[in-house]
């Protein structure tokens, strides 16, 4: 028998269905009936790829004792983090300030009104039921402590952001170079110098410290920062963190070695992690790390694309009732696909493969490889093309024997966010390797995300000056969180406008197709318009639309960069590009000023702001804005492509153009191509090798 979540689209509701817990979705109908029977609440969140979640669905929520306990107890809401981060943003902090460690499963006990008062993450089914009993005891005698309690919490998730960290407006001028270069030798004293990312397990990939690394070092100079991000790309990519037979990054390696993943695979990392690689390649030329980017982007076209042109949310840790199943492999298994002796011994020895296995689980194989290539080819008599092109031929050999095995599952919702995450990293994939996939794809996704768009009517209102008009007369474009066919109508979260504004944007610099930095420039302006403090015009956004978010308990700002970086701080870095392709210096202003909001605390904790410290870089040194004009202009283009110029903008056009402010009055010169360099629209003589140009565009 099912429950009321059957009848949502959410791959993780649904997954919740059958079980005989009474779950509803979180809504007016599960809050309505908790006030009318003064009953407390269970919100449960997690998601569809998430391994402890299925872990406690089997063990807890599918048994028909532990399921009368709650239902008996409690009203019963069951989130889908990825739909409503907002509800997950409130709960999950509420958790951490009652002092627990964060994570999903994240199981938060409420108030009839939706206060939270307890909170944990996973729980064994014994503690779990004693846990409910407690709970539900302590409400009946002992409400007004934790009312009292729920009261301290819902006052805390309302604290001022700026007020808490002490924090003040500083002006969007004041940046300190100096302060930047103690942040960063602040940062390296947690470096892991073996192995690469931090010096603690479990690891996560974090694209954006990467980011701003690579900034940092274009700045300064400083090898270390090169190095240590060179060594941690190299240690992933080697690792059983990427899928070494089909491409694509898992959410986090448990071990301090990259080997032993969290076997799911997310849209987002992976979106951003193709950024970072490419930027990697242009600065280093490494081969290694553009076979793992292509390896990737691979992997999106195969099994993440849906067929609207959207990307699809993530792959599951799980098959067939086990973590990794699809992805590991017994020596045996191995010795099927290769049955030659010594071909078999040599991809044994390639990605380490053991007899007893190199994981827990018995006579299990994570595929990963330690070294570079060209040592491993020494050691085996090859050349390293030689190892190349048969170490192609061996994952795709693998790839076809892995295929028949029960896959793990696919969370179906293309959300808005994550593509444009993705888009970013399709498209800067795309100006470093030349990948022809990599843009099909990426303007496959860019078609799917403006064709999703609500136009909802012009606004005048940001920038006043001459320069500041806004493009498609002021048009605003609206956006929904989830774009699956019949999905939940969820109004967009900022940081799906943000990242959104950014894929497009980049787009644009890939196409010169001005349609997609219109769209961009379509989401600001409903972003600014709609996202911001009525009491703070200037000041950090909101996470949820003003005028049309469901009110919760709190409204948040995100100030910090996680795994996926603050909202905030993408919208500042799209609002600085957009800015400088549209020659709007309303833009420009407001991506100083949001930076500006946060400095002290950028150059205190910059682990936790690395976006914002990326941000920080491109202002320190100001990028060029690029234009190229004359019939080469997509050659000249894909040349530039080839070099890391943090903080530049390109714009282009084939004939002269007036579509942007930052294309007027620039021409061909005897019909020779013409690149013009040019800083905050003052521009140098134009010139004719790409090499000049970017001579010109590094200072």
């Amino acid at each position: 028998m099912s429950n009321r979540l059957a009848a949502e689209s959410s791959p993780y509701l649904l997954q919740h269905a059958n079980n005989p817990v009474n779950w509803y979705p979180w809504g007016e109908e599960a809050l309505a009936r908790a006030r009318a029977e003064d009953k407390p609440i269970l919100v449960s969140i997690g998601y569809a790829a998430c391994h402890w979640c299925h872990v406690m669905e089997h063990e807890s929520f599918e048994k028909e004792k532990v399921a009368r306990e709650m239902n008996e107890r409690f009203i019963c809401i069951k989130v889908d983090r990825e739909e409503r981060p907002d509800v997950d943003a409130v709960y999950m902090d509420a958790v951490q300030a009652m002092g627990v460690r964060g994570g999903w499963p994240l199981n938060v006990f409420l108030t009839p009104d939706a206060r939270p008062f307890y909170g944990l993450t996973y729980a064994p089914p014994a503690p779990w039921v004693n846990l409910l009993r407690s709970v539900e005891k302590a409400w009946r005698e002992q409400r007004a402590q934790l009312e009292e309690s729920a009261d301290q919490f819902t006052a805390a998730l309302n604290a001022d952001e700026l007020r808490k960290y002490g924090l003040h407006q500083q002006s969007p001028t004041d940046l300190n170079a100096a302060a930047l270069n103690q942040a960063f030798f602040q940062f390296q004293e947690t470096f892991d110098r073996a192995r690469g990312g931090t010096d603690r397990a479990p690891k996560f990939p974090m694209p954006a410290h990467y980011a701003w690394l690579l900034r940092y070092h274009a700045r300064t100079g400083a090898s270390l920062a090169l190095d240590h991000t060179l060594l941690t790309l190299r240690e992933m990519a080697r690792g059983g963190l990427y899928d070494q037979v089909g491409g694509g990054w898992a959410r986090y390696s448990v071990d301090a070695d990259w080997l032993v993943p969290h076997f799911e695979k997310m849209l987002y990392d992976n979106g951003q992690l193709l950024t970072a690689y490419a930027e990697a390649f242009q600065v280093s030329r490494d081969t290694e790390l553009r076979a793992a980017a292509t390896g990737t982007i691979g992997w999106l076209g195969r099994e993440m694309l849906a067929p609207n042109g959207g990307l699809y949310a993530s792959l599951d840790a799980d098959s067939e009732g086990e973590e990794g199943k699809f992805y590991v492999w017994t020596w045996d298994e191995l010795r099927q696909v290769f049955p030659d002796e010594t071909e078999f011994r040599l991809v044994a020895a390639y990605y380490r493969f053991t007899e007893e296995g190199n994981w827990e689980e018995a006579h299990a194989n994570i595929p990963h490889r330690r070294g570079a290539d060209a040592q491993f080819a020494a050691r085996h008599g090859l050349t390293l093309d030689e190892l190349t092109q048969r170490a192609a031929g061996w994952r795709a050999d693998l790839r076809r024997a892995r295929e028949p095995r029960p896959r793990p599952g696919l969370d179906d919702k293309p959300l808005t966010g994550w593509n444009g995450l993705a888009l970013r990293g399709l498209c800067d994939a795309h100006r470093a390797f030349g990948d022809a996939e990599a843009l099909a794809l990426a303007v496959g996704v860019g078609r799917f995300l403006v064709e999703s768009v609500e136009v909802v009517g012009g606004d005048e209102t940001v920038g006043t000056d001459e320069t500041d008009k806004p493009m498609g007369d002021g048009v605003m474009h609206r956006l929904r969180r989830n774009l699956k066919p019949g999905g939940a109508p969820q109004p967009g979260f900022l940081e799906d406008y943000a990242a959104c504004a950014d894929g497009l944007a980049a787009l644009y610099q890939l196409t010169f197709d001005v349609q997609w930095l219109r769209a961009a420039d379509g989401l600001l302006r409903y972003a600014l318009t709609h996202f911001a403090d009525p009491e703070q015009p200037e000041g950090l956004l909101f996470y949820t639309d003003v005028t049309t978010a469901e009110p919760l308990i709190a409204r948040k700002r995100e100030l910090f960069d996680n795994v996926i970086p603050a909202s905030n701080s993408l919208l500042a870095r799209a609002l600085r590009t957009v800015g400088l392709l549209t020659a709007n210096r309303a833009y420009l202003d407001r991506a100083r000023r949001l930076l500006a909001a946060v400095r002290p605390l950028v150059e205190r904790e910059p682990d936790f702001l690395a976006n914002w410290a990326a941000l920080y870089e491109e202002l320190l040194t100001a990028g060029a804005e690029i234009v190229v004009v004359g019939p080469e202009a997509d050659a000249v283009r894909r040349e530039l492509g080839r070099f890391f110029l943090p903080g530049a903008v390109l714009a282009g056009s084939v004939e002269p153009s007036d579509a942007l402010p930052i294309l007027a009055g620039k021409t061909a010169l005897d019909g020779r191509t013409a690149i013009y360099v040019c800083f905050e629209g003052a521009c140098q003589r134009p010139v004719f090798e790409v090499a000049e140009a970017v001579e010109m565009a590094r200072g």
